[in-house]
């Protein structure tokens, strides 16, 4: 009998938890779980003290790349180091903005977006680097992300698969007309965001050089679909952000011009894209922070 009552309580106790989190149109409650003043991120090591207010994070995935991205931003200052994430802070039209490296991959840009977003950043703009998949794409080039497909995994964690992955709109425009003032080669499309760097994009330059039958030809079909490149994390940061009512946008300089080869730009090459998607994510922010 007491066993039956404690199931019963239990019972209760959950349809209770439930109902408190439903309004009386039945839809479920939003809860914002807001970072506490000084309350430490856990994989981040930040503070909302730390990044001065900042509503918008640049998110690059390399650590070695977050100090000159800040630094091309304007003024800027060292915050911390820990883990994958590394961060800078800047200012554009005298407004802070975050710079932070996420590493590689879907799951961690959800440690990004998760721990930013209870800091109180509303707006995130991943700038990378990717291979292109279209011709008219060269290394250099720029690519403004619109909308992702989603081969990553950590995204499915969020929102079923037929949610769409898709960019913020005002973002997405701010980078367009930033790089046609700027006259920097780009191209607006959409992306492949891939969970493996090698079989997930059809590489045959890994440890075996193999690709399993299910992905062999991939790479033809997602040119066929007129997608524009092959990267990591958009994807993911496109449908996090929209599931939690968030913004973000996606740039990337093409560093692998795939219709032709899988070798990756040289040196000159890579710094000609990094200076590129520097100044077009500058102009972009002054665009997005003038509308306010």
């Amino acid at each position: 009998m007491k066993k039956w009552l404690s199931l019963l309580c239990g019972v209760m106790v959950a349809v209770f938890i439930w109902c408190g989190n439903v309004s009386a149109q039945g839809q479920i409650k939003v809860v914002r779980n807001y970072a506490k003043p000084g309350e430490v991120m856990y994989h981040t090591g930040l503070t909302k003290e730390q990044i001065g207010g900042a509503k918008y994070a640049l998110l690059p995935g390399d650590p070695g790349r977050v100090e000159a991205l800040a630094k091309a931003m304007g003024p800027a200052k060292y915050v911390g180091n820990h883990r994958d994430f590394t961060s800078w802070l800047t200012s554009v039209n005298g407004q802070p903005v975050l710079v932070m490296s996420t590493g590689m991959g879907g799951p961690c840009i959800t440690f990004a977006v998760e721990e930013l977003a209870r800091l109180g950043v509303t707006n995130f703009i991943r700038v990378g680097t990717c291979g292109s998949l279209q011709e008219d794409l060269n290394i250099g080039d720029v690519v403004i992300n619109k909308a992702a497909v989603r081969e990553d995994g950590a995204s499915k964690a969020y929102a079923p698969i037929e949610y769409p992955a898709v960019a913020d709109l005002d973002i997405t425009l701010a980078l367009r007309q930033a790089a046609q003032e700027l006259k920097v080669p780009f191209k607006v499309g959409i992306t492949v965001s891939t969970d493996s760097f090698w079989p997930g994009q059809e590489r045959h330059d890994g440890f075996r050089n193999y690709v399993p039958r299910s992905l062999q030809g991939s790479l033809q079909e997602w040119q066929a679909l007129n997608c524009t490149n092959f990267e990591m994390e958009a994807a993911t940061l496109f449908v996090v952000s929209n599931a939690f009512g968030l913004r973000s946008g996606c740039i990337c300089g093409v560093m692998a011009k795939r219709t032709n080869s899988e070798a990756l730009a040289s040196r000159d090459a890579y710094l000609l894209g990094q200076e590129r998607f520097q100044r077009v994510t500058k102009r972009a922010l002054e665009i997005l922070l003038a509308q306010k």
